[in-house]
């Protein structure tokens, strides 16, 4: 099976499976959403909408987290991994978007990504999450399924994100990114299909017997 013959059977798959999607994170505007992104790396959804829960109906302006400092911020995340380094992101960029921006949360690829903290897929989630331009974040849990299903041969995120952007038309990227990621957690996960007993890696790969090992990102 050619690789865009099986991008076709995964959208299938998945449309069938996850007809409509919503956005996992918790967010009042798009400088939260920025914020709940932020906070998600080397932590689950779940825990970052249990912390910004008691934080978004107080603060949820950049000048709200400029003026509380960022020990106070560090107070708000403490049950966040890593909390102090994510604080001291979430206060100088609250102080960029204030001074560079007129207060709102840049909409451009390049401005996000000069922001402290906000790497290519934070970027890449706020534009699709919270713009709406068409974007496909890619984190390792797509890098690892991606491998496993043929859509790419694994050097890293980079890599990951230009194959499936050649095999997905572009008005699939914002509802695809989700749909797999939700597939991923409840199907296809790491420690339990092992590329050969989900539905997708099954449809795609029907003689696959041995577990496929994937490169990390």
């Amino acid at each position: 099976m050619k690789d865009k013959d099986r991008a076709k059977l995964i959208v299938k798959i998945l449309n069938k499976t996850y007809p409509r999607i919503f956005v996992p994170l918790k967010s009042r505007n798009v400088f939260t959403l920025l914020i709940s992104v932020l906070l998600s790396a080397q932590c689950t959804d779940v825990n970052v909408n249990n912390v910004t829960k008691f934080i978004y109906p107080k603060y949820y302006k950049p000048k709200h987290f400029l003026k509380l400092g960022i020990k106070k911020i560090e107070k708000l995340i403490k049950k966040i991994g890593i909390f102090r380094i994510k604080a001291k992101s979430i206060y100088n960029l609250s102080r960029i978007i204030i001074e560079k921006h007129n207060g709102n949360v840049p909409k451009t690829f390049e401005e996000l990504e000069e922001l402290p903290g906000v790497g290519h897929k934070t970027a890449s989630v706020v534009m699709s999450q919270g713009f709406g331009y068409p974007a496909f974040p890619v984190d390792t849990h797509i890098h690892r399924l991606a491998q496993r299903w043929g859509l790419t041969n694994g050097k890293n995120v980079d890599q990951t994100e230009k194959d499936l952007k050649r095999l997905f038309p572009k008005r699939y990227w914002n509802k695809l990114h989700l749909q797999i990621i939700f597939y991923g957690r409840e199907f296809c996960k790491a420690r339990d299909c092992y590329g050969i007993t989900c539905k997708i890696c099954t449809s795609c790969y029907p003689n696959r017997k041995k577990p496929i090992q994937t490169k990390r990102a």
